[in-house]
């Protein structure tokens, strides 16, 4: 299953599984920093998760972003 951009603007941009079960977010902190979210539901077909991460870097959030789409891209 493939992601789709659903949300960009200067604070959050966030990305959607073609299923509607999952979803990626970098939101940028009020510090500066920013923040990584995965979030799949439990009526995933795959397995529930919830992680966070804290970056200070751009690059280094958004890298992280891509590699949880990787990891939890279902093949169709």
């Amino acid at each position: 299953m493939s992601w789709s951009l659903k949300r960009e603007d200067d604070v959050v941009t966030e990305w959607e599984r073609s299923d509607g079960y999952a979803t990626v977010r970098v939101r940028e902190r009020g510090d500066g920093g920013l923040v990584v979210r995965l979030d799949v539901m439990e009526q995933a077909t795959d397995e529930s998760a919830y992680e966070r991460e804290r970056f200070d870097d751009r690059e280094a959030a958004l890298a992280r972003a891509a590699t949880w789409r990787d990891e939890r891209d279902l093949d169709d």
